[in-house]
């Protein structure tokens, strides 16, 4: 060890001011990780006679990381409840400093998703995305991942290899579940209707062919009928159901596999007497809830936020340490009216 070693040589060797080597070695005020690294490898280097303290220092550095998350549309009650949930959760982190930034997507065309995500990666060190599958948002997510901005999907899986891994509920048992529920209750068999948020969003496209594969196999005395698509939108959803109602005087069963369940609810309650409909659809918020507990609904099929919001912060921290992507599916919650 050389007696001679001064904080300004391995400032100097460092690349860096003898401030920066100060804040490092009496943690006088914050310091990238980067930095600090390159300050304790100079130190070493030169046998700086404090070394070890600056390794110390090094061990009790915090990154600051931005974390950003894509929801659908601000106003959804679903997605009101999730995105407070990751922003808690962000900033409650100890492996870093977490500043949680959070958007929604208010308008769900594909280049409008693409537009919103690039703008969210040009601010954030990863991103968690609630999407429809569509070319334009994979070559999003994969300019962001040349780019070392990793992207992890929720709910809905994309086909792009680039994700960086997904959590989300298993479509195929949400289907077969929802099917199964219908099966069973209708007092007798008849047509059944089926809505979708949009055929591009995976979840719900798998949550609808598992559905029919299960009237397939164990109740093929339904007719299932072709799926109406309400862009996850109440209103759409109302005047889909409507139409289905249309269609189908005699529906004994209808499953909403997307979002817009307020106005599923609406046209069921509109529709006054007639035989019982048995009806089945995503997510416990208040409307739901309440129409569970009026008869309205049947059965409701709920993604636990919690455990999706903790295992997506755990995917997000992953990915920027370089892990290899994961795909977890999560058990979901089945509520009726006697366990809300």
């Amino acid at each position: 060890m050389s007696a001679r070693t001064t904080l300004a040589d391995v400032a100097r060797a460092a690349g860096v001011g003898v401030a920066t080597v100060d804040r490092v070695l009496n943690k006088r005020a914050p310091v990238a990780r980067a930095t600090a690294e390159r300050v304790v490898a100079a130190a070493e280097a030169l046998g700086y006679h404090g070394t070890t303290l600056l390794r110390r220092r090094l061990d009790e550095i915090v990154e600051t990381k931005t974390l950003g998350f894509l929801l659908q549309g601000r106003n959804d009650r679903f997605y009101q409840p999730m995105a407070a949930a990751f922003a808690e959760a962000t900033r409650a982190l100890t492996a870093v400093r977490g500043r949680p930034l959070v958007d929604f997507n208010d308008d769900l065309a594909p280049p409008a998703v693409a537009a919103k995500l690039m703008a969210l990666g040009e601010r954030a060190d990863v991103v968690a995305l609630v999407a429809a599958d569509h070319p334009k948002v994979a070559a999003a997510v994969e300019a962001l991942a040349a780019r070392g901005v990793p992207v992890v999907t929720l709910l809905a899986e994309l086909s792009t290899p680039a994700v960086a891994g997904h959590v989300g509920i298993d479509p195929n048992k949400a289907g077969r579940t929802a099917a199964w529920a219908i099966a069973r209750l209708a007092r007798t068999p008849g047509p059944v209707g089926i809505l979708v948020g949009s055929h591009r969003y995976t979840n719900h496209e798998r949550a609808e062919m598992s559905f029919r594969s299960y009237f397939r196999e164990k109740a093929p005395q339904f007719r299932l009928l072709e799926s109406l698509a309400n862009l996850e939108d109440s209103r759409l959803s109302h005047e889909a159901t409507l139409e289905l109602l249309k269609r189908a005087p005699d529906l004994v069963g209808i499953y909403d596999a997307g979002g817009g369940m307020e106005g599923l609810i609406a046209a069921l309650r509109e529709r006054g007497g007639g035989a019982p409909i048995v009806a089945v659809c995503n997510e416990l918020i208040p409307a739901t809830r309440l129409a569970l507990e009026d008869g309205v609904l049947d059965a409701v099929i709920g993604t636990p936020v919690g455990r999706l919001v903790e295992t997506a912060l755990r995917l997000m921290l992953g990915a920027l340490a370089g892990e290899e992507p994961a795909r977890v599916f999560l058990p979901f919650d089945l509520f009726v009216a006697e366990n809300v």
